[in-house]
């Protein structure tokens, strides 16, 4: 898998449940602080073309993933090789 950027703060619940998610599945992941690199959402959403109202923001490579929800569900999909597929009815 690209590499997964995280973009959050450590005091956010999500940012760091995502984080960890990385670190158990041995992903290849960057942390990026946002109060720490002194980014604000609307940089951020600049960046990524796409508004932003809450954090984490994930990408893997190039691609934008969304929320830690999104992330988990990625990680899942890929994990049972389901990524791509369409969900049963």
């Amino acid at each position: 898998m690209e590499r997964v950027t995280i973009y959050g703060r450590m005091s956010c619940g999500f940012c760091v449940r995502a984080k960890l998610l990385c670190e158990q599945k041995n992903l290849d992941h960057k942390f990026v602080d946002m109060i720490g690199e002194g980014i604000s959402k609307a940089d951020l959403a600049r960046t990524l073309g796409k508004p932003v109202m809450t954090v984490p923001q994930i990408v893997v490579g190039d691609a934008y993933i969304g929320g830690y929800t999104e992330f988990a569900r990625f990680i899942e999909e890929r994990s049972s090789g389901t990524l791509g597929r369409a969900a049963p009815n």
